[in-house]
């Protein structure tokens, strides 16, 4: 029987297992993979209890800072130990943003999940009341806030309003004299992004995608002109699908283009008067993500196959008339990253970093040369970025939001290449009474 104490197994295990991992890829990536034997996690499910009953104990009231990084450096971060604890206690956490003064705010549960957004602050989580959604416009100024009853726009966090929003119908844009119905509820926004003149705010749900304004809001996916053309061609208007899958959209810095898609069909670009710009053929099957680079010279397209995708960079001097098929070989629209299914992704100056299924954070040039990968665990949910570059923070499906401190340096037990330190780790837990910070 191994006398060591649990603190000691587990330290050691996770430490030798991340350093095997990482002499692993190394190897495979400068010399191939075919005569490699990934290294096998080592057993630590007797651990768990333990694990949890220190976990508790430092994040007691009475517990100070220097016992809680005591127990980080005796039980060091990890995600494989704790995938038979995740069936019953893990969660998405669909946003999370980095507010200027280093609080955090999330939104735990998925987008289609009741839910509850909280504001991290230090040690403390707090519920926002009165706020079941919540986005940031590409220049960090506008805030969206969205209740039942519509959805404010804030000039900065706690800022003063600056709008007030109604919801859509669900009758926007559709051809008149045919039988469609009014929404019976509010749609569940996927995201919530404050154009650069914080008047508007494009909705992005499985309902459809909408141009948010005080006058009332436009449909933008499902487009009209395609409503009006199965219609023409005799299809029943209760045989016509309103709603969308793998719905994703996002807004150039200075708001002059939206990019949107969803799974059936190219990715679609249109200027700020809403008139198409592009049609861009998707890298992979199923278009599933876009963003702008920092400077919003250059646009992101992701798609998706299973657990694995394609992503695309287009110049956006290059997207005036744009019109590519499926798996297209147009110099205009270059594979960046092949292998990501991308969930979520953010943007510092000269590199992208997103977030994949299986767990990995990957950073690649605007070039398309890889930098960095970063494993955190579980499907990665959200991201975002502080102002100066130097803070991400990424949440996934276990229930976990890190932050990490980019370029600070490498742990022993981290998985990846990338030079970064996490500095805390909550665990926002199903059936736990309250988050805990590892």
């Amino acid at each position: 029987m191994d006398k060591q104490h649990p603190q000691q197994q587990w330290q050691q295990a996770v430490t030798a297992y991340a350093q095997a991992i990482n002499r692993y890829v190394a190897q495979g990536q400068a010399h191939g993979w075919d005569d490699l034997e990934e290294p096998q996690a080592p057993a630590t499910d007797h651990l768990l209890d333990a694990w949890q009953a220190a976990l508790r104990a430092a994040n007691h009231p009475a517990s100070d800072e220097l016992q809680r990084q005591a127990f980080r450096s005796a039980w060091p971060p990890a995600h494989l130990p704790l995938v038979p604890l995740l069936e019953r206690h893990g969660q998405g956490i669909s946003c999370v943003l980095l507010l200027d003064d280093g609080s955090l705010l999330a939104r735990i549960g998925m987008p289609y999940e009741k839910g509850q957004v909280v504001r991290i602050d230090g040690n403390s989580v707090t519920p926002v009341i009165g706020i079941e959604h919540f986005g940031r416009c590409p220049r960090r100024r506008y805030f969206a806030l969205a209740n039942s009853e519509g959805v404010r726009v804030t000039d900065g966090w706690g800022g003063p309003q600056v709008a007030r929003l109604p919801w859509p119908t669900g009758l926007e844009d559709l051809p008149k004299g045919y039988p469609f119905d009014p929404f019976d509820l509010p749609p569940t926004p996927t995201a919530l992004i404050p154009f650069a003149d914080g008047q508007r705010v494009l909705l992005v749900s499985a309902e459809g995608i909408f141009l948010m304004t005080a006058q009332g809001a436009r449909r933008l996916l499902p487009c009209q002109a395609q409503i009006i053309e199965d219609l023409a061609e005799g299809t029943d208007p209760d045989d016509i699908n309103l709603g969308l899958s793998m719905e994703h959209a996002a807004i150039s810095p200075d708001g002059n283009l939206i990019a949107l898609g969803q799974q059936d069909g190219r990715h679609l670009v249109l200027d700020g008067q809403l008139q198409p710009v592009a049609a861009v053929g998707p890298g992979s099957e199923y278009p599933h993500f876009a963003m702008f680079n920092q400077q919003g010279d250059q646009l992101l397209l992701n798609a998706c196959h299973f657990y694995n995708g394609g992503t695309l960079g287009v110049r956006v001097v290059d997207l005036a008339g744009l019109d590519t098929d499926y798996y297209s070989d147009d110099p205009r629209t270059p594979l960046l990253q092949d292998g990501a299914r991308v969930y979520a992704g953010v943007a510092r100056d000269g590199e992208y970093i997103v977030g994949d299924a299986y767990g990995y954070l990957r950073a690649f040039g605007e070039d398309g040369k890889a930098h960095w990968q970063h494993f955190l665990g579980s499907t990665i949910s959200a991201m975002d970025i502080s102002a100066d570059g130097r803070t991400l923070v990424a949440a996934s499906h276990a229930g976990f939001i890190s932050v990490i401190a980019l370029d600070s340096g490498r742990p022993q037990w981290q998985i990846g290449d990338g030079e970064h330190g996490e500095l805390r780790r909550w665990l926002f837990w199903k059936g736990w009474d309250r988050p805990l910070m590892w």
